[in-house]
């Protein structure tokens, strides 16, 4: 199990490198083609805005996996260790109905706007839109393994 997560976040990781190097080729690119030819290509705007929707998606699940993300501790210092670790578990239920929401809510937008045609690119506009289900599906997978630890650890009554 343990590897499997290992490689997904080697894949994710590699796909934001990916990611951010295409788009920065592109928008180097089209900067040396208008100021220096006086031409561009019309099309890495849209494909470099595709991109940074999936890469600000993909970096968000990297950060939440290593726990990188911003929190604030000010409460949770001050409380005991086995209440810390029942907030934990109110906060994951909360994050958890969050990503289904983002994922139900995402995947009707996504239905909704697969047959919109991007003027230039001729790329699906629902590609946006899948990003975030593929996303939230990530997040409430890593939450989901996050509570079932925390409830282990708690049952168990092990302190960490």
């Amino acid at each position: 199990m343990k590897s499997l997560a290992i490689y997904t976040g080697k894949l994710l990781e590699v796909l934001v490198v990916t990611i951010l190097s295409i788009m920065s080729c592109l928008v180097f690119l089209n900067v040396i083609l208008r100021y220096g030819f006086n031409s561009s290509i019309n099309i890495t705007e849209e494909v470099s805005r595709y991109l940074f929707v999936w890469l600000t998606f993909l970096g968000a699940i990297l950060a939440f996996s290593e726990n990188q993300h911003v929190s604030v501790t000010m409460l949770t210092e001050r409380l005991s260790i086995k209440k810390r670790k029942i907030l934990s578990l109110f906060t994951d239920v909360l994050m958890f109905f969050c990503c289904y929401l983002i994922v139900k809510g995402s995947w009707v937008q996504f239905q909704l706007n697969i047959n919109n045609i991007a003027p230039i690119s001729g790329i699906p506009t629902g590609i946006t839109y899948l990003a975030s289900v593929i996303a939230g599906v990530l997040f409430g997978m890593l939450i989901l393994v996050r509570f079932m630890s925390t409830l282990i650890l708690l049952i168990k009554g092990e302190e960490q």
